[in-house]
């Protein structure tokens, strides 16, 4: 596996499970739990690719393709984003981007398989709309965006994050 890969792999281990959708309330490991294991195995073949991958995980992901996504825009130099933080938009609002960045007001979707679904189109207008009344502009990836390195979901956010007066060093 890829370190990109196995990053994926840590972030679902790391991730905050919803209870709403699953049957826990702990996520599978906790960053030092997997610190730990990786101290008990040094020397084995492929410890220096999973340290440099859990370097690299965060919590928070909800998708191995929010976290492919999180790390192509760091790759391409853009500024580490927060990975679904409930927001509030407006009074009573809340909404809770894939990524986001709030300084520039700029949300991040990733747009699976499961938003092709007739309620759920409806769902993703809402969100969208009360993202736009919170003047803030929300960037959709499919699938389609992520190939080639996600070149075109980086353009796209990277785009958006400099409307909302992100400037690169």
């Amino acid at each position: 596996m890829s370190i990109d890969e196995l990053t994926v792999v840590a972030d679902h281990l790391l991730r905050i499970p919803r209870p709403d959708f699953e049957n826990r309330t702990e996520p599978y490991a906790t960053l030092a739990q997997l610190e730990d294991m990786l101290d008990r195995h040094k020397g084995t073949p492929g410890i220096r690719k999973a340290r440099l991958a859990l370097e690299q995980a965060r919590v928070g992901s909800d998708s191995a393709q929010e976290t492919r996504l999180r790390l192509a825009l760091e790759y391409a130099g853009l500024p580490e984003p927060h990975l679904n933080v409930p927001t509030e938009l407006s009074p009573g609002v809340v909404r809770q981007p894939d990524l986001g960045y709030p300084e520039q007001k700029v949300g991040v979707e990733y747009e699976g398989e499961g938003h092709s679904d007739a309620a759920q189109i409806v769902r993703d207008i809402a969100r969208e709309e009360d993202f736009a009344n919170a003047g803030w502009l929300l960037v959709r990836i499919s699938k389609r965006h992520m190939v080639n390195d996600a070149g075109a979901a980086v353009v796209k956010v990277r785009s958006a994050l400099v409307k909302g007066g992100w400037r690169p060093k």
